[in-house]
């Protein structure tokens, strides 16, 4: 589809390449065929050195291999699949987070080769079923790449994954095929120049997987936020050329539902930093990942009903870019947000919680059970807990850990911050309701408090994805570039999603 009038973009461009490489794997569970190009052999750092690979644990320490987490020793062979020694650490640290990173390792040290088995003769108590999912997803994360506009690249695609373990069935491939389906999205979406993804777009490609994975899907254009009142998102959108789009999506499940859970989700295509400009810094060259919330929400939407979710679910992704330009809003203006809410501008670079806190409204007048946010909302989340870890704040402790526990399920780290009330002053406006910022300290706080205005009494969490939305180089599964963080996360907690009785 030719997604934008430039002529410069190709017509055939497609923006979520990742789910046609997912759908084409073909993943086995068995014994480990002799015509695959590399077979994995995983070693503990305790315990028997498994037979195949043909050396003793003193001579593959003297070959440098110690069997640590992450590492392999290649053992090329002429005429038969390449040997890989896999590292599994400690047998007492087993777990399904470590078996997911393994198969990544695999799929990374026989990079040039499109079929690959993994055999892994002790699970070290691991349940067969967690064993089998993680080590699908695992493997075809690793391998996932965007290299859709690279006319030179030289990766290969998995082709094929064989997985051979103790008790081990191909019932869990399904579920891991969910879940890494709704990753890919994600990461393609976030990894998508600005140029050949605007709010119309992404529009258009939420009507397309809504089509094919079963959720409805509603565009609001500009005439129907102004008819709505969503002065937040038209604010940050009055400096564009390019029109908004609020996309309200919605899962339904056979019978009604039980439960309704809400996802709002940032969709800022592409942060200047608006009046407020960032420099020109390799921060400014990923705010093409700035709506890398409203990526994961509709990468979660694709995986709900394979994933079998009982509960409805609605998600609002709020779109637009933020540019700086004569008609750009200004410092000292003030929105009103859908409710009434009157806002003084104090930074245009304070932006996604502007157009999130008309979806927050919406999202109460649809009486959803609760709400769980996400965004790529501050800075400060990366300074306080790095690239591998998001905050995580909420005015309701189950709904908290709804998402931890499905943080701790999906190996997606989050850190429970607390929700500071005392930091609430620093967002008082002599003009009006409330200031989008506040001082320069807590800044991912008075950002959370900031959101609570407009949640209301419904229970509700926010994650803040600045700092794990990329990488920027390959680690485990998480590849260079998008991670795709918090989709995995998002369908795991819609999956064990039970409203508060």
């Amino acid at each position: 589809m030719d997604r934008r009038p430039n002529k410069l973009i190709p017509a055939d461009l497609k923006t979520t390449p990742g789910l046609d490489a997912v759908d084409a794997v073909r993943i086995r569970v068995g014994e480990v065929a002799a015509d695959v190009g590399a077979i994995g052999i995983g070693v503990y750092s305790d315990g028997e050195v498994p037979a195949d690979l043909g050396f003793d644990r003193d001579a593959l320490e003297n070959a440098g291999f110690t069997a640590k987490p992450g590492t392999t020793m290649v053992l090329p062979r002429a005429g038969e699949p390449d040997l890989v020694a896999v590292g599994l650490g400690a047998k007492a640290d087993a777990g399904a987070g470590g078996l997911r990173d393994a198969a990544a390792t695999l799929a990374r040290a026989a990079s040039r080769r499109e079929t690959l088995g993994l055999r892994i003769d002790d699970l070290a108590g691991v349940d067969a079923a967690a064993a089998v999912r993680a080590l699908a997803e695992g493997a075809l994360l690793a391998r996932y790449r965007y290299s859709v506009l690279n006319g030179s690249s030289k990766h290969v695609p998995l082709a094929a994954f064989t997985i051979d373990v103790p008790g081990g069935t191909t019932e869990p491939v399904a579920a891991a095929l969910t879940a890494v389906r709704a990753a890919v999205v994600a990461r393609d979406l976030a990894n998508t120049p600005p140029g050949h993804l605007t709010a119309v777009n992404m529009g258009e490609i939420a009507v397309e997987l809504g089509a094919r994975f079963g959720f409805e899907v509603e565009l609001f254009d500009k005439q129907a936020l102004i008819d709505l009142g969503c002065g937040g998102l038209l604010g940050v959108n009055q400096g564009s050329v390019e029109e908004p789009r609020m996309i309200k999506l919605v899962y339904t499940p056979g019978g009604g539902g039980t439960g309704h859970l809400g996802l709002v989700g940032k969709g800022i295509m592409y942060d200047s930093g608006g009046i407020s400009l960032k420099p020109s810094d390799p921060m400014h060259l990923l705010m093409k990942m700035d709506m890398g919330g409203a990526a994961a929400v509709l990468g979660a939407f694709v995986g709900l009903r394979d994933a079998g979710v009982t509960a409805k679910v609605s998600g609002w992704l709020m779109c637009t870019d933020n540019m700086p330009s004569g008609t750009a809003y200004k410092l000292g203006d003030v929105l009103t947000a859908r409710g009434g809410t009157t806002i003084e501008v104090k930074n245009t670079d304070a932006e996604g919680r502007l157009v999130m806190s008309d979806a927050l409204v919406l999202a109460n007048e649809d009486e959803v059970d609760a709400i769980v946010d996400i965004a790529t909302l501050t800075g400060a989340a990366l300074v306080s807990l790095g690239a591998a870890t998001a905050p995580v704040f909420g005015n309701d402790q189950a709904t908290v850990d709804l998402v931890r526990a499905a943080s701790e399920a999906v190996d997606e780290s989050v850190w429970q911050l607390p929700l500071e009330q005392k930091y609430r002053k620093q967002l008082d406006s002599e003009i009006a309701d409330i200031a989008n910022l506040g001082g320069p300290f807590a800044g991912a706080t008075t950002a959370a408090l900031f959101l609570e205005h407009f949640v209301g009494e419904t229970p509700w969490a926010h994650l803040d994805i600045a700092g794990t939305m990329q990488t920027e180089k390959d680690d485990s599964w998480r590849t260079a570039g998008a991670t795709g963080f918090g989709a995995r996360l998002l369908l795991e907690a819609a999956r064990t999603f039970v409203p508060a009785s």
